[in-house]
This record gives structure tokens, C-alpha cells and sequence, in this order.
């Protein structure tokens, strides 16, 4: 319970911080091409919605007290995550700092469709345990954007490489070390294995 809590605090505090500027048109990312800012607005926004369902998802008890509400907010994620996911993989393509953190972006957007998508057709086949893992795997990239904040100015402070080195390695260990350390620790719950 106490782990939702915090988890409930940090995003709330993450979405304070990161939201603001793009709802006022001055982000740090600069366009790479036409569409690019409002694909990054969708982005932003649709995952932010997505966020804020994960958190509510992952609060313990809520699927077994209310599962109609469990469904609708579920249905809400789902909703907001694909959508997010896509604009991902078109802005972390084309992404103007470099190669490196282009292919994270790409590999985190597919990877969160993919989770996204096959836990939803889960659920719509019953198929409960595999909805419950694939879901959980789904959250924990949508809320890795979290870590790549934290982890990108440790790096470029404590090595000093450039922008878009620091950029590329943040990407990669903001999704990469939550992703792999929850799928290990679904491993281990052999209730949650399909």
C-alpha cells in the first residue's frame, strides 16, 4: 500500500513539472519536422493520461473491491497508451538527438504497444494471468519516462559526454533497468505467469 502511495506522489510530481511546458508551446525538444510538435503534444498528453491509470491499475486491491472500475480505467489506459506509443515511435525516430537515443525511443514505443495490445486482447480472451503480466510489463514503460529524467543529468554531470550521449545512455537506462528488473521479479511470482 505504502509503494502506491509513493508511486502515486512521484508521477503526480513528475506530471507538475513536465507537463507545463508543453501546454505552453516551449518544450526543450526542437522540431525535426512538420508534424513533429503535435505528435509530441499527443505524446506528452496521451501519456500522461496513461500514467495516471497505471498508478490507479497498480493500486492494490482495486481489481478485486472494484472491477468495473478496474475495466474502465483499464480501458482508459489502454486507450490513451496505444495512442501514445504511436506518436512515440514517429518523434523517437526522428529524434534530433542522434541514433542512439532514436533507437531507445523506437524499442521503448514498440515494446509498450506490443505489452499494451497483447494485454488487452488478454483480458478479452479471459485469459487473466497473462493480461495481469503483460499489463504490468505495460506500466512499468509507461512510467519509465520517470527514470530517464533522473538518470540523464546524473550522467551528464558525473561524465560529462555530450548531449546527446547523456540523452542516449538516460533513454536506454530509464527503461531498461525498470523494464528487465520487474520482468525478473514476474518470473519469480509463478501466479502471474500465463
Amino acid at each position: 500500500m505504502a509503494y502506491a502511495k509513493a508511486l502515486s506522489v512521484v508521477v503526480v510530481a513528475f506530471l507538475a513539472f513536465s507537463l507545463p511546458p508543453y501546454l505552453t508551446g516551449h518544450t526543450r525538444v526542437p522540431a525535426t519536422f512538420a508534424l513533429h510538435y503535435p505528435l509530441l503534444v499527443g505524446h506528452v498528453m496521451f501519456a500522461a493520461v496513461a500514467m495516471v491509470m497505471a498508478v490507479v491499475q497498480l493500486s492494490p486491491g482495486l481489481r478485486a473491491r472494484r472491477p468495473a472500475l478496474h475495466r474502465r480505467c483499464g480501458r482508459v489506459y489502454v486507450a490513451a497508451a496505444v495512442p501514445a506509443a504511436l506518436c512515440g515511435l514517429v518523434i523517437g525516430a526522428a529524434t534530433p538527438f542522434g541514433p542512439f537515443l532514436a533507437v531507445s525511443n523506437v524499442v521503448l514505443a514498440s515494446l509498450w504497444l506490443w505489452f499494451t495490445t497483447t494485454g488487452y486482447l488478454a483480458a478479452r480472451q479471459h485469459r487473466f494471468r497473462k493480461h495481469r503480466r503483460q499489463m504490468i510489463l505495460s506500466a512499468t514503460l509507461a512510467l519509465s519516462i520517470i527514470g530517464n529524467r533522473i538518470w540523464t543529468p546524473i550522467i551528464f554531470i558525473s561524465l560529462q559526454p555530450s548531449q546527446n550521449t547523456a540523452a542516449g545512455l538516460g533513454a536506454w537506462l530509464g527503461w531498461t533497468i525498470p523494464f528487465f528488473t520487474v520482468r525478473r521479479w514476474l518470473d519469480r511470482q509463478p501466479a502471474i505467469v500465463s
